[in-house]
């Protein structure tokens, strides 16, 4: 339930800053430059709208570390915003599909669409560092771990000593991964 309502916030505030935007671009920007340019100047901008409101929607909602809860928020968004842009929109224009399609600036939506493609390439690497833990700790962190355990270690040693470094440099390494999974889950 709470990626329903993260999603539906996070949605409101990406869709309500491309309405404003939106509005702005059409009426005061798109009469001095052109549409094209007009809709590629607004792109970095709804970039760091969608960064920020993702950001802000995670921790004002406290929105858990689980891949399985952020990813519902987002796809949550991603409906909603489907359902307003080809539902909605649509409806209102008194445009079908493929009249849509048809009206949309060549080379802005051609930068829309890799914008989308690029947002959707973060989630990979997000979920890619994720899974990546897993054979990381097998592989390199529990042959140390086995070696700290061990009843024959003494723990006053030198030994004791390298190991326990060891431990805490390989676990550095895993932390900064959870770091960047959830830097990538934002955005």
């Amino acid at each position: 339930m709470q990626a329903v309502k993260a999603g539906a916030l996070y949605f409101a505030l990406v869709f309500g800053a491309g309405f404003v935007l939106g509005t702005v671009r059409t009426i005061w920007v798109v009469p001095r430059v052109a549409a094209r340019t007009a809709e590629l100047m607004e792109m970095p901008i709804m970039l760091a709208v969608t960064i920020v409101a993702a950001r802000w929607t995670v921790l004002r909602l406290s929105v858990p570390i689980m891949w399985s809860a952020r990813l519902g928020m987002g796809c949550m968004a991603l409906v909603l915003m489907l359902i307003a842009e080809f539902g909605f929109v649509l409806w209102i224009r008194g445009l079908t599909l493929k009249q849509y399609f048809a009206t949309r600036e060549p080379v802005a939506g051609a930068a829309y669409y890799l914008l989308l493609a690029g947002a959707t390439f973060w989630w990979i690497v997000a979920g890619v560092l994720q899974v990546s833990v897993i054979p990381f700790t097998l592989i390199v962190i529990l042959p140390t771990n086995k070696l700290l355990l061990s009843p024959t270690l003494d723990r006053r040693s030198v030994e004791a000593e390298r190991l326990l470094a060891r431990w805490g440099r390989l676990h550095a390494v895993e932390v900064r991964s959870v770091d960047l999974r959830y830097c990538f889950s934002c955005t």
